[in-house]
């Protein structure tokens, strides 16, 4: 089966970038999105390094229009002007978003907006034509960008029950455990719980993230 074409919107940076390579690693053609071609070409260019996947840079716009799964990737002040500039583009796609709300400087204290979460903001803005997934947002770019098993699962919540499952089986393709966290409300858990591994990140020296105990199987 042909792998879909991920686009990563903010992909010129650690997270975004961290996922571009496991991706990218495990056969999917990947381009990468910025605010400039320029950027997203860099960026693009330092990940292909001993890959052997198609990895290409665009500016966000057009990488969301040659995507077939978008995923979103930026600080939460540019969240909304960057699903507002390419709206048009996610009809009938997943965008997975991955943004947290952090408001610096105090990104270690929980702080949703009147949203309710960033997953629910991008849901409601892009209509229900657009399936909108959470997730990833307690994976440290860290692992990401590391070549070691990562030691974190993810929760992915989104209305749309099968647009969870791409985005799990994208989760293990990454070499992760994924699992269904309900509908796109839930949320506003992963997205708060990042300020909490912040803190346990700075007190233990570490880069934390979460286990879901008591499954016998991920299924």
């Amino acid at each position: 089966m042909l792998k879909p074409i991920i686009a990563i919107l903010g992909g010129s940076g650690d997270l975004g970038g961290g996922l571009a390579r496991r991706w990218a690693k495990s056969g999917y053609e990947i381009i990468i999105g910025s605010r400039t071609r320029e950027k997203a070409e860099a960026a693009a260019q330092d990940i292909s390094i001993g890959s052997n996947s198609k990895i290409s840079g665009l500016d966000n716009l057009m990488a969301a229009q040659k995507g077939d799964i978008i995923v979103l990737t930026v600080p939460f002040s540019h969240h909304e002007n960057i699903l507002k500039e390419v709206k048009a583009a996610l009809e009938g796609k997943i965008l997975i978003d991955v943004t947290v709300p952090l408001m610096p400087p105090k990104v270690g204290l929980v702080q949703l907006p009147d949203g309710g979460s960033a997953g629910q903001i991008a849901q409601e803005l892009l209509g229900d034509q657009v399936k909108v997934v959470s997730a990833f947002q307690n994976v440290a770019a860290h692992h990401l960008k590391s070549d070691h098993d990562i030691d974190c699962d993810v929760l992915v919540t989104g209305n749309d029950k099968a647009a969870r499952a791409s985005v799990i089986a994208l989760a293990g393709d990454a070499g992760m455990r994924a699992f269904h966290a309900g509908p796109i409300e839930n949320s506003v858990v992963a997205e708060a719980l990042t300020s909490v591994l912040i803190q346990i990140n700075r007190q233990y020296k570490c880069h934390a993230g979460i286990r879901i105990a008591g499954l016998k199987n991920a299924d």
